[in-house]
């Protein structure tokens, strides 16, 4: 189990039952729902850390919305940054949201005046969280992060303390709920892509804009972030290789169905001989695997640990409750006396090694191509597989329509990307293909 960082020693005196003080930027659903938790659960908390928690200070825009808890004795600050530094805090709580501004202001403050974090902002930790890391370390105080990562799944305390004593060769999962939400409303419907993805703003499952979630980017931050604690390294989002599902078809997941797989967007990240390597893609998995049942709204983490082997934790990935349960565990933990390195380990004492590139990557493909049906083509689709190397496994055709276009599906034996892309590049610019081919990654999870 993880020890507490030397330079980070428990906040206050647990023997004095003095209250640990904590200051809330941000009262959206998570922040509300924090404040409710705290409040709800007031003696509970207090029995199991040993002391009470008491929230000094609180920050949001509108002062007269009704957010469902007491919010009448607290002190509230028009601005996160001067709650920060002015609040009789020990801990300040960020709920804002947002890579940069307020959000990042409001951390690297509150750690320079001395002040424990605790925050569920993924996309600050996937591109400032080595720089906070090391702010957190110089002063002597504690970053925590549990509810950045599948919300109420405590997937960071199991990689950073449960399986400490292992060496982690792969970490992967489902970690956007939004796109398992489509892709299994896909899958249980026959409905296609944007039809879906509209259901899902309509239900406030998906943003108004939902880029970030269907483009991969969410869970790219979240891989990011598991990387670095399952590895020991830095973090560094840009090492991410990113890939959403836009191009996912009904088409494409009824021929997964006939093949034995269901369709997900899987984060990657594994040790290769060619460094760590982290990928954000649609896979094909197993019907039969623990993945493929993962679905509507939920996530899954499986690591994979030397001695321990494979374990896997699933549960709700974001909303209130969840994400809100993991917010007040990091904060018990504090009031409690536990801490442990951002990260795992000293920032001094990250694993610098190599990054790898996706075209290093070795694995099998599904591939979908829309073809006009004449002699001859499967000719020079061999052809184009052949010459860089790629052995196909199987081939289905639905239709035969000469003169027509038909989806032709092939599977490829496991080969290395950058193989697989150059043959398939090929392919695309055979003139009977009318539309890029439609890349899929097989993952046998």
């Amino acid at each position: 189990m993880a020890t507490p960082s030397r330079i980070a020693p428990p906040i206050g005196d647990r023997d004095s039952a003095a209250p640990l003080r904590l200051a809330i930027a941000g009262l959206g659903t998570v922040g509300a729902g924090t404040v409710r938790l705290l409040q709800d659960h007031r003696e509970q908390i207090a029995a199991r850390c040993g002391r009470p928690i008491e929230i000094t200070a609180v920050c949001a825009r509108d002062r007269s919305r009704d957010r469902g808890c007491d919010l009448s004795d607290i002190p509230w600050f028009d601005d996160p940054v001067s709650m920060a530094r002015e609040a009789p805090a020990d801990v300040v709580v960020e709920l804002i949201g947002g890579t940069n501004g307020p959000a990042r202001d409001t951390v690297e403050v509150a750690l320079a005046a001395g002040r424990s974090v605790v925050t569920a902002n993924k996309a600050l930790l996937a591109v400032h969280g080595l720089d906070l890391a090391r702010a957190a370390e110089q002063a002597g105080v504690h970053l925590a992060y549990e509810a950045a990562v599948a919300a109420g799944i405590p997937i960071i305390k199991a990689l950073r303390e449960g399986l400490a004593a292992n060496r982690v060769r792969r970490v992967y999962g489902i970690l956007n709920g939004t796109c398992n939400y489509i892709l299994t409303t896909m899958q249980e419907t026959g409905r296609g892509f944007e039809d879906v993805l509209s259901e899902a703003q309509r239900l406030g499952y998906a943003e108004a804009d939902p880029s970030f979630d269907v483009d991969g980017v969410d869970a790219a931050h979240k891989l990011a972030i598991l990387t670095s604690v399952a590895f020991g390294r830095p973090v560094d989002f840009t090492a991410v290789s990113i890939e959403g599902i836009r191009r996912v078809s009904a088409m494409d997941i009824a021929f997964a169905d006939e093949l034995g797989y269901r369709v997900k967007l899987l984060g990657v990240a594994e040790e290769t001989e060619h460094g760590v390597l982290q990928r954000v893609h649609p896979c094909l998995v197993p019907k039969g695997g623990p993945i493929a049942s993962v679905d509507g709204v939920y996530n899954a983490v499986v690591m994979e640990g030397d001695h321990a082997g494979r374990s896997m934790l699933e549960g709700r990935g974001a909303g209130a409750g969840p994400t809100a349960s993991a917010v007040v565990a990091d904060i018990m933990d504090l009031a409690a006396g536990r801490g442990a390195p951002t990260f795992g380990v000293p920032v001094g004492r990250l694993n610098m090694g190599p990054t790898a590139p996706i075209e290093t990557h070795v694995g099998a493909w599904y591939v979908r191509l829309m073809v006009v049906d004449r002699p001859g083509v499967f000719a020079e689709i061999a052809t184009a597989l052949r010459d860089a190397q790629v052995s196909m496994e199987s081939i289905l055709q639905r239709g035969h329509d000469p003169g027509e276009t038909v989806p032709v599906v092939m599977t490829l034996h496991a080969t290395v990307e950058a193989a697989a892309t150059r043959a398939l590049t090929h392919i695309g610019r055979i003139d009977a293909v009318v539309e890029p081919p439609c890349l899929i990654r097989i993952e046998e999870v």
